[in-house]
């Protein structure tokens, strides 16, 4: 039925989702999760008619799943693309019995998909619909089909919700209610927090009649060697300068999280884009102000690709998580005439084929530049070296960029070659054991069976972030100029002060005023100034209302009605944590007002 010879473990995967008809195929990344859909699908279609077959993907692997199943089956597929008078016609076409397509458009399409009826719903990447209430997901969950194969590396990356979200699209009754599965497995603390997971080989057991799953270290044998190198690169004083300025800013908001264990939202930011310069300083001043090129990761790259090159056949993929980063490496390829082709989320879905195709196939074409969009679902095995400019913050990310190269079909031995940038955030990166490991191999792996986690997800990332920055202390750091309110920005994660309430008993009566925490009185006190200039300026607001003066260009709350005449105010909703903070706030404070 195929025009490949399966290896003997992809030969039992296809025929264990033939036979489970709905089923998860989650062998790691780089072992052939395609081919063994596309075997099943056709045993499918030999025995038991299933001719129509929809693959769901992301927009950058349609041509790819296009082109393997005219390599594996010789088989014709159509890919679903174009506006919604051009998908109608696709759908419509008889002529396909497989169709391609990508995520962002199930929502949009339900109604032609379920008149097209597929006998058959391949998922692929379907780590993109972990979260149940998106949009994907829940259009993804509306198709129905007698069968279905959900091929994914990594099932699990965060939480065991995202298992579940996964898995209920293959068999919905399989592990039952979310809220039981959670109150079997989480563990929770005194706050209701979740600190840890139990009993997860017994999810493993549930599931084992619909999941497949082989690790390569159990078909190593059949796989070529990898050899894994850090590089580790100075920086210049121009890079530091930069580096250090986003590190003071971290090192303020950590220390402010430390001290009132409350970040608002515009410091989570803040924090999210300092974080960002540090590690985009480490490839090149470029990435940051647009004009300069001080950096040595690129000319570092260039003298190893001139070892790399002198083998005629050599092709190499070099990954970073940014575009101006492979802007500065084509640089350095002009001169040299180092054919390449840039892969990146911006390169239309119907031209990433044809990218693929001519570094596949043309001698000319040395090296594959790509930015994440590429590390998944690509097969590039014609590259026997992968350099990765950058590393990610989630270890599974750079696992998927390196199993582009080092995966089934590969020939040859496959070098890995990260560059890292001494003393900086980089450097800091390479330590990190994220939680997510342990989760992942305690559910599917049949690792341990308890795992343990402290504190909030904030807690946590802040916890990593001391870690991949180093020691913050040494230096006295000036205070903020306003205090945040010394309470959760979540209702999972209390305050140190109630906690410290909640471990010692009742709360002492606070009938006097110095009882109030000076914290807490600065918070009241910014809360009732903002609360008395607000009505001060819609009552001047007002006054103007529906005359000539009225300003309705510089108070966007305000609106009027065109029929009566009348004003009306219009405020928009805020965040909800920042309406649970403002909650607690003031149940805090009324207490204190009962006895005056």
């Amino acid at each position: 039925m195929l025009k490949a010879r399966l290896h003997p473990y992809q030969a039992e995967g296809a025929l264990f989702a033939a036979r489970a008809g709905r089923c998860l195929i989650g062998d790691d990344m780089g072992l052939g999760k395609t081919i063994q859909a596309i075997a099943a699908a056709e045993i499918l279609s030999r025995h038991f008619g299933a001719e129509r077959v929809l693959v769901v993907c992301p927009a950058s692997l349609k041509h790819q799943w296009e082109l393997e199943l005219a390599r594996f089956a010789g088989r014709k597929g159509l890919v679903i693309s174009g506006g919604q008078p051009k998908r109608r016609q696709q759908y419509a076409d008889e002529g396909s019995t497989w169709k391609f397509a990508a995520y962002d458009t199930l929502a949009r399409d339900l109604e032609l998909i379920a008149g097209w009826s597929p006998d058959v719903v391949i998922v692929d990447e379907a780590q993109r619909i972990k979260n149940w209430n998106t949009i994907a997901a829940r259009a993804l969950k509306r198709i129905k089909s007698p069968y279905a194969f959900v091929l994914t590396g990594t099932p699990l990356e965060n939480r065991l919700e995202e298992l579940i979200s996964i898995v209920q699209f293959v068999d919905q009754y399989r592990i039952g209610p979310t809220w039981r599965l959670l109150h079997e497995h989480q563990v929770r603390d005194d706050h209701g927090r979740v600190v840890g997971y139990r009993k997860l080989d017994a999810i493993g057991r549930t599931l084992a009649p619909v999941m497949i799953r082989r690790r390569k270290s159990e078909v190593l044998s059949q796989l070529p060697k990898r050899t894994d190198k850090n590089v580790f690169v100075a920086m210049t004083e121009q890079q530091m300068i930069l580096h250090d300025e986003n590190r003071d800013i971290v090192a303020r908001i950590v220390h402010k999280w430390r001290k009132y264990r409350f970040l608002s939202d515009a410091d989570q930011r803040r924090l999210t884009c300092a974080l960002q310069n540090m590690r985009m300083s480490c490839n090149s001043t470029f990435l940051l102000d647009h004009e300069t090129d001080h950096g040595v990761k690129a000319d570092e790259l260039t003298a190893l690709l001139e070892d790399i090159f002198e083998d005629p056949d050599a092709k190499v993929v070099v990954f970073s998580q940014w575009v101006r980063t492979h802007e500065l490496i084509a640089r350095r390829f002009s001169p040299r005439g180092w054919g390449h082709v840039l892969f990146h989320g911006g390169v239309p879905s119907e031209k990433r084929g044809d990218l693929i195709e001519r570094f596949r196939h043309d001698p000319q074409c040395r090296a594959f530049l790509s930015t994440d969009a590429g590390g998944v679902g690509l097969n590039l095995q014609h590259a026997a070296t992968v350099i990765n400019m950058d590393q990610p913050w989630n270890p599974a990310v750079l696992e998927q960029r390196i199993a582009r190269v080092h995966r089934m079909g590969q020939q040859k031995s496959v070098q890995v070659v990260n560059f890292i940038a001494q003393g900086t955030i980089e450097e800091g990166m390479l330590s990190l054991l994220s939680f997510k490991k342990s989760l992942f191999a305690g559910v599917l792996d049949g690792g341990s069976s308890e795992i343990s986690m402290n504190g909030t997800r904030l807690a946590r990332f802040i916890e990593g972030v001391e870690k991949a920055t180093g020691a913050m202390g040494g230096a006295e750091i000036q205070e903020p100029l306003s205090r945040p309110p010394a309470v959760s920005a979540s209702p999972d994660a209390p305050s140190q002060q109630a906690t410290a309430a909640n471990a010692s008993g009742p709360p002492a009566v606070r009938d006097q005023p110095q009882e109030i925490p000076e914290l807490q009185q600065d918070a009241l006190r910014g809360l009732i100034d903002s609360g008395i200039k607000f009505l001060t300026q819609l009552a001047a607001a007002s006054q103007l209302a529906g005359t000539d003066q009225a300003p309705t260009h510089q108070n966007p709350f305000l609106e009027t009605d065109t029929k009566s005449g009348r004003s009306y105010l219009r405020l928009p909703l805020p965040e909800p944590q920042t309406m649970a903070t403002i909650a607690q706030m003031l149940t805090a404070f009324l207490p204190s007002s009962k006895g005056k």
